[in-house]
Order: structure tokens, then sequence, then C-alpha cells
């Protein structure tokens, strides 16, 4: 699901400018990193000035799928945005900008690339990396403990990582439910246009709501594509979100997107299997299953009472809701590029959850093993051999 996402730590190359706007680009690969300020027409620095006047600064850590195309939605509504990104993807943002398409419009996003700014304030940072860079990606922005951050991940992980990295910080919570692909280097796609559940430290919420208000299309009403949802517990939110991207990693085992991963009756099952094994182990966490879309509190309990044939219903829904662009998840997206994915903070969450509350996860636990081997291999398995894997856990673990 949304999460998708794809956003990595900070380390990038270039310094260019992106047309129609000025912009500092900090060398990220070196240490003590120069940066290379070109100034537009008078006119066009004059209406930057005003636009920081008016709005936010902001810097996203992360601006992959997810934490780039929040970015761009807040430099288009007139904050001033800084990124962090890497590789072919920074360079890319660096010459010609962040370039959005799909379900939200199509435009160039005047964002600006650094490294770090610490002898600037910002409004508010936005950790948006894979939850396992988390740590790494926080590092440059020590001097910013006591800035509200927003934390856009999936899976579990990088709450505690602000907390450790940024202990008086205000955190927030933001679970995306928006659909979103890096489509190229500095290219974003947004193949499913939903909403967002925001939820937290009430000092971080009340910074990041009206931005993500004044971001969103419609405003964040809930009579458009991008409802804003306030969470009174997003603990429980998360973890029905962990439920929800139970989605993930079957795409990264088989290169197949999540529509077609659902299609499969042989790999729907898998995923029913582990969406069970999901629902016994929050229950036994007590975890208060909060709203995420249309999963509550009640598909959960239809799952606690129904097993399977609930959780298949539910993986049916869940595809359905994705349209008919092929969505490749974050985990696909991150094999793709040869990154690690994110499955030990979601699927390795529940595993390790379910050793601690002693809820058998075999499902969950095989899942894990098998996006590791395609992270080392680049090969993808076959549905059927998925199956086959995912029962002979099953049947290991009920010896």
């Amino acid at each position: 699901m949304a999460d998708l996402a794809g956003a990595e730590s900070a380390a990038g190359t270039g310094d260019d400018v992106v047309a129609r706007e000025t912009l500092r680009l900090v060398d990220e690969q070196q240490s003590g990193g120069h940066g290379s300020t070109l100034a537009g027409a008078g006119h066009l620095a004059v209406a930057a000035r005003a636009r920081r006047l008016a709005g936010m600064r902001i810097a996203v850590i992360g601006a992959g799928a997810v934490g780039g195309l929040v970015a761009a939605l807040a430099a288009r509504a007139g904050h001033e945005v800084h990124v962090t990104a890497r590789g072919e993807h920074a360079a890319a943002i660096a010459s010609a900008g962040l370039h959005v398409d799909g379900g939200w419009g199509a435009w160039v996003a005047p964002v600006e690339l650094v490294r770090s700014i610490p002898n600037d304030t910002v409004d508010l940072l936005v950790l948006a990396t894979k939850a396992h860079d988390s740590a790494e990606a926080l590092a440059p922005w020590a001097a910013h403990d006591g800035t509200p951050v927003l934390v856009l991940q999936n899976g579990l992980g990088g709450e505690q990582a602000v907390r450790d990295a940024l202990p008086h910080s205000p955190v927030a919570i933001g679970l995306a439910l928006f659909a979103v692909s890096l489509t190229g280097p500095g290219r974003i796609t947004v193949t499913g246009p939903n909403g967002l559940t925001l939820g937290g430290d009430p000092a971080a919420v009340a910074v990041a709501e009206p931005l993500l208000r004044s971001a969103l299309p419609g405003g964040g009403a809930p009579d458009g594509t991008a409802e804003l949802v306030l969470a009174p517990d997003i603990g429980g939110a998360q973890f029905t979100k962990l439920l929800v991207n139970q989605v993930n990693a079957l795409p990264a085992i088989t290169g197949l997107s999540v529509q077609q991963t659902v299609a499969d009756r042989a790999l729907r099952d898998v995923l029913a299997r582990g969406m069970v094994e999901t629902v016994a182990v929050g229950d036994a966490a007590g975890v208060a299953w909060g709203r995420i879309g249309g999963v509550d509190a009640e598909a959960v309990a239809r799952i606690r009472t129904g097993g399977t044939a609930a959780a298949d219903e539910l993986a049916r829904a869940l595809a359905a809701g994705m349209g008919e662009v092929p969505n490749p998840a974050s985990m696909l997206q991150s094999i793709r590029r040869g990154r690690t994915t994110e499955v030990d903070a979601i699927n390795g969450a529940v595993v390790a959850l379910g050793a601690q509350h002693g809820v058998p996860t075999p499902v969950n636990a095989a899942l894990v093993a098998l996006v590791h081997a395609v992270e080392r291999t680049g090969a993808h398995l076959a549905p059927a051999d998925v199956a086959q894997h995912a029962a002979a856990a099953g049947r290991a673990a009920s010896r």
C-alpha cells in the first residue's frame, strides 16, 4: 500500500539549479560539502522570499516516492522545501527539479537539495526514509533537536529512532494511504490518490496538520481524494497499517504488482494467512486497532472470527481500491533499485512481537526470509514456489 515508498537516506551529487527557482545544492558525498547558489530573475527572488514569509520552512529527509510527493505538494502550496536524496535521483532533482504526475496533476516542484542546514531553523522535519535507514539519516540533523518531526514510513521503528536521535523533538506519525511510485530519477507518479492519517505528540501534530492541509489536494477534506484523518491513538492506527502492509512483501518476492498478487489464488492464500497472524499478534500485544482508510476495528474483528476467509475478502478489497494502474508496492520498488527493503520493519516486526507474546508467525517469518533471498540474488520466485515455502513453514511451526 502506500508507502509505498522508497525514500532513502541522504547522499547525492551535483550543483545545479532547478528551472524557475533559486536553488542551493550541497554536494552530499563530501563531508565538508560546498554549495552553489544561483539567483534567478529579480522578480522570482522576491516571489520566493514572499513565499517563505507566508509559508513554512520544512526539510524532507528522504525524498523518494512518499517523501518526494509530500515535498512536491508542500512546494506547490508555497512552502520553502529542502530535501535529501541520493544517487541518480538526487542528481536529477538538482538538474531538472522534482517532476510529479498522475492522480493529483503534473508539475515540477521547486525544492532545494541539501544534506543539512545546521545554521538555519526549520519549522518541521519530515522523516521519510526506510525505517532501517532512520538513525543514519537523522545523524546530520542533530543541531535541530527540538524541531518537530513528522515520520512518514512503513512499518515500525521510525518513531523510536527519532526519539533516540532528537530526544527533545516532539514526534508526529503520518500513515500514507496514497499509492505513489518513483518511476525514474527525479520522477514520481501518483497511482492511487488517497488520504493520510496523522497522530502523535500534540506539539508536532500542531505543526504538521496545517502543513498537510495546505498541501494535500482539497485541503485534506473528507469529501476529497486526500482526506486527512486525525487519529486519537496513532499506535493503533499504525498496527492497522501493518495489517494493510501485508500486501507489500509478496510483490517483492514474485515481481508482480499488488493487484496481480491478490488475483493469484495461491498467493492470496499466503497473504490471508499472514494477515491472520498479524491480527493474532496485535491482539496479544493489546493493540487498540485504529482506522486506516476503509480498514477499521470491525474489519479486524471479522478476520479475528472469520480467519483466512475474512482476510481473503479484505485483500480483494484492498486490491480493488488501488484501481487499474499496477501498484508495485514499496518493497518491489526497492528490489528494482537494488536497495534493502523495509521487510524487517513490517513482517519482521510481526515476527518479533509474536515471539514476545508467544504467537506463532510462520508465514510472516517465511516472507521475511524470502524477501531477503530476493534482495541477495535479484531472482524472483514463481507463485507456486512461494506457496510451497509458506506451507512448509506452517507445517514446521505446527510440529
